[in-house]
Formats: structure tokens, sequence, C-alpha cells
């Protein structure tokens, strides 16, 4: 279910949206090579199927009632959770492994890297994160939750993140970031998770789209 037809109501009343609009700087890009493939990390020239650093048990300083959660493997995902934060005024979270993944790690190419073991084998994919806590969780009405597609997935670090807190009461909008496939059932697959929330797809971004594109898809869900 697309975000738009409910967002309007809640975002209604930000304003932080004009300061950005016209912001049109383009997200740095980077040579993602095997993880393109593989789908685990954003690499591209512009927003696609239109439809925080430091430390994590504290979210960043804001006064509004939005939070952005991401998990950024290369820093793609985290350029365009930075834009969503601007645009809405939102809080940053960022989910961080325990153990960081390695370029090695990321190398979908070695059957014996780590995202290629926890590819085949499930039971490798419950990723210890530094912190699932959010400062101040029962004050955010809306969470986006932003994360890298994996083998056509949500990155799994996300899922323990997802798994440990409680979403009721809250409405919540996936974003992604992959080299070509789309979402997929990502979102679907979180909200089951979860189990609790009202959830919604957002949008799937390539690693080069501006920030103006980004406060466009964020002004979209306002007006739709």
């Amino acid at each position: 279910m697309k975000a738009k037809k409910l967002f309007s109501m809640i975002l209604a009343g930000i304003t932080a949206v004009g300061l950005l609009a016209g912001c049109g700087a383009n997200v740095d890009t980077q040579d993602e090579g095997a993880l393109d493939r593989a789908q685990t990390e954003d690499q591209g020239s512009s927003a696609d199927d239109q439809s925080g650093a430091g430390d994590t048990a504290d979210s960043a300083s804001g006064s509004g009632n939005v939070l952005v959660v991401y998990y950024s493997a290369t820093g793609n995902t985290e350029k365009v959770a930075n834009s969503i934060a601007d645009a809405t005024g939102g809080d940053l979270f960022e989910v961080e492994p325990a153990e960081p993944y390695t370029d090695g790690d990321l190398d979908w190419t070695d059957d014996d890297s780590r995202v290629s073991r926890e590819h085949e084998d499930e039971s490798l994919r419950d990723v210890e994160l530094v912190s699932t806590e959010v400062e101040n969780w029962d004050s955010y009405d809306t969470v986006f939750i932003g994360y890298p597609i994996w083998w056509g997935i949500a990155a799994w670090p996300m899922d323990s993140f997802v798994e440990a807190n409680d979403f009721t009461g809250k409405t919540v909008i996936t974003f992604a970031t992959s080299a070509s496939s789309g979402m997929g059932d990502s979102s679907d697959l979180l909200a089951e998770l979860a189990g609790t929330g009202d959830w919604y797809e957002g949008e799937r971004f390539r690693s080069s789209v501006s920030d103006e594109d980004v406060v466009a898809w964020v002004e979209s869900l306002e007006q739709n």
C-alpha cells in the first residue's frame, strides 16, 4: 500500500520542506561494484519507481514527531535518510551492526564472504546491533524505515531492529536503495516481522538521486 494515501494528514503541519525545496545538490554516488548486481546497495542516476553517524543509542536532536531509521552498508541509504530527515524536520537513528560489514564481507562474488554465507543460511541473519533502543521512541507518530535491497529483500540488519521494537500506533513508511530492482516484498516482510503499526511502501532510490528529488517525494506524500 502506498504511503501517499495516509501520510498527507500526518505531515500537513511540517514546514521544514520549504527550507530545502531549492536544494538541488546531487547526492554523491559510489561505485558499488559487485554490490550492484546483488542489489546490496544503490547505484545509478535518478530516483526510480516513483509510485546517523554517531552513537546509535541516541536519536538526533529535533522537535518533530517524525523519526528516520536507516541501515546503510556503504553510505548511500544514509544520504537519502539525511535528506528525508532534513525535509521533515525529523530525527535520525542509524542501525549499526555490532560487527560492521567490511568491503570483503559485502563481496557477493565470494561464496565464502559474510553476506554470501548469510544469504545462503538464514540462521546467520540474526545480526546483533549496537543498539535497538531509540530515545523517546513513544513520542514518534511516523517512522521512516530505510535500507538497501539485498537479494530482493531488506538488508537483514534491519530485521533485528524491527523485531526489537513495538510499532503500535505508528505510521511506518519504508524506503530503499538498490541498483535496479524495486522494493519487492521487502516492506510487507518487515511489516509481518513487526506485527504492529500501519506500514506503507514508500520509494526506491538510486544512489545519485538529488536532495531535490528526495524532497519532492516527501512533498508528494503531503499532497496526495
